[in-house]
């Protein structure tokens, strides 16, 4: 899969060693220059500036040189300036470890043109008030009298370096850019930055999805231009939707074949075969093609997900379950499960290698209780005593079995093979026989009760429940064969709003699906 990236700052020292096209043909920009350790001999057409003494300039008469004439001069220039196309000053490189190939230099001679004319076509759109989500910085590009950016052809091994410099991703990829532009610099050239692509990746994506290397390189080439304009698809799904619309749009208007990076990839992963719901989530967090695309987190609904309603391993996403942790992602356990049980089935699956339930941050027992950085306890919601007191007399009168769930403790008054359920098939800690009912937890420490729902109480056992709480807690049904209550409060949903606002994760930049959701690394990602 192809890998979509962010713009980052390309510091001018950085010693970047480029094989420039011949200078009869290709041309390097001074911007390129500045991150090349070696002279060469600029193109025609770069000015020279020098001071100029001004006291020594004779001055016109005002008598001779009416105010009027000059001041349609000046507007005249003025207009000039608003009405003036900006020159397009692009580079082409290649790089030196590359293949002294014929189809290469063939690429980097057509590239000459097309680049400028992708970016004649991009700079129609940052007025359109119709891309919310898009860097205003650069909004006119007509106040620039030049506008710079070199491109790199390169190697696997040249991005690979790159990558790992600026990304701490030690892999190759297809496109890199980088941008130059400071807002408010106010100087008349536009130093729009540097695209890098590998042309042995691209070779790759090109031939999967059967297109010309060409085709695969215009269209990394428009995905790097558009991110140097200040698209960002890693910001929200809106703005990754009108990225993609963007680059739809330039590839059609010049009339290149192939989709854009963002739809190519979605594309790809359809053709694979998915063999679960998650595994499917998983790939769709990553857009583009890579093979451990760097997540901070991901938000993992266990229930369903790991373990069934009987309290079965699911074992493909097990294995899913492996791969998402290899990725270096901070995994975020959502559950209605107690964090001991969590523990326990881990372990039972060979998982506790990969994650350690105790120092990672979690949502249990349905959001009542929340864990934090290094596992430390940030949010609990109890039930009320009292309801916890009814609950036990009904539970004693009816011979209704009734589990209390204290933080990582279960308790009851009797035994039933409903305790040894939840212990063998859901994972729970053994349930500890109270001798009465007051021995209840007198601090009010209880998140959860969970009734044993049988044929036999079916019909009574909700609306006793409903007069038991009185509108003070809630009832939900996580079984066909347990009735559970809970604190009004807690809620899965609640619970990861709790958490993420502690992480410092803005909860406005993504939509948190129904199961669970990646969220990407803002400041190591693309």
């Amino acid at each position: 899969m192809a890998r979509l990236l962010r713009s980052l700052l390309f510091s001018p020292r950085t010693p970047l060693h480029f094989r420039p096209t011949p200078p009869s043909s290709l041309q390097l920009t001074p911007s390129t220059l500045a991150l090349i350790p070696w002279s060469c001999a600029l193109s025609s057409g770069h000015p020279s500036c020098s001071s100029r003494d001004l006291t020594s300039s004779p001055r016109a008469s005002y008598a001779t040189r009416p105010i009027l004439p000059r001041r349609r001069a000046a507007l005249r220039r003025k207009q000039e300036r608003r009405t003036r196309k900006p020159e397009l000053d692009v580079s082409i490189c290649i790089e030196e470890e590359l293949p002294d190939d014929p189809q290469i230099k063939s690429i980097a001679e057509t590239l000459r043109k097309d680049v400028p004319d992708a970016m004649k076509v991009a700079f129609e759109s940052l007025k359109d008030p119709k891309y919310q989500t898009r860097d205003k910085s650069i909004k006119n590009v007509n106040k620039f009298l030049k506008i710079q950016l070199s491109l790199l052809l390169c190697d696997d091994a040249f991005i690979r370096k790159l990558n790992k410099e600026w990304r701490d991703e030690d892999s190759a990829t297809d496109v890199l850019s980088w941008s130059q532009h400071i807002p408010g610099l106010g100087i008349p050239i536009l130093l729009l930055g540097d695209i890098v692509i590998s042309v042995e990746t691209a070779a790759r994506q090109a031939e999967e999805r059967g297109h010309t290397l060409l085709d695969e390189i215009r269209i990394l080439m428009v995905h790097g231009l558009l991110h140097l304009l200040g698209f960002d698809h890693e910001i929200s799904c809106e703005a990754e939707k009108e990225m993609e619309i963007e680059e739809e749009r330039v590839l059609s208007s010049l009339g290149w074949r192939g989709k854009g990076l963002i739809q190519s990839a979605y594309d790809s992963l359809q053709d694979e075969d998915n063999f679960s719901d998650l595994s499917q989530e998983i790939k769709k967090a990553t857009t583009v093609k890579d093979n451990k695309p760097k997540l901070s987190h991901i938000l993992f609904d266990i229930d369903d997900k790991l373990l069934d309603n009987d309290g079965q391993m699911l074992l493909k996403s097990v294995d899913t379950f492996k791969e998402v942790i290899s990725r270096e992602a901070k995994i975020i356990i959502i559950t209605e499960k107690s964090r001991a049980a969590i523990t326990r089935a881990v372990e039972i699956v060979n998982l506790e290698e990969y994650i350690s339930v105790s120092l990672s941050p979690g949502i249990f027992l349905h959001g009542a209780v929340v864990y934090g950085m290094q596992g430390r306890e940030i949010y609990r919601e109890n039930l009320d005593q009292d309801i916890c007191r009814e609950a036990f007399f009904y539970s004693l009168e009816h011979e209704i079995p009734l589990v209390a769930f204290s933080i990582d403790q279960c308790l009851s008054l009797f035994e039933h093979s409903f305790l040894e359920s939840l212990h063998n098939r859901h994972y729970e800690p053994k349930t500890k026989i109270l001798p009465s009912i007051l021995d209840l937890p007198e601090d009010s420490s209880i998140q959860k009760l969970a009734f044993l729902r049988t044929a036999g109480n079916s019909s009574t056992l909700q609306t006793d429940l409903s007069e038991i709480t009185k509108g003070r807690a809630r009832i939900v049904e996580s079984h066909p064969d347990v009735l559970e209550v809970i604190p009004l409060n807690a809620s899965k949903s609640n619970g990861i709003k709790i958490l993420l606002d502690h992480l410092g994760i803005n909860t406005d930049e993504f939509e948190i699906a129904e199961n669970w959701k990646w969220l990407g690394d803002r400041t190591a990602l693309r």
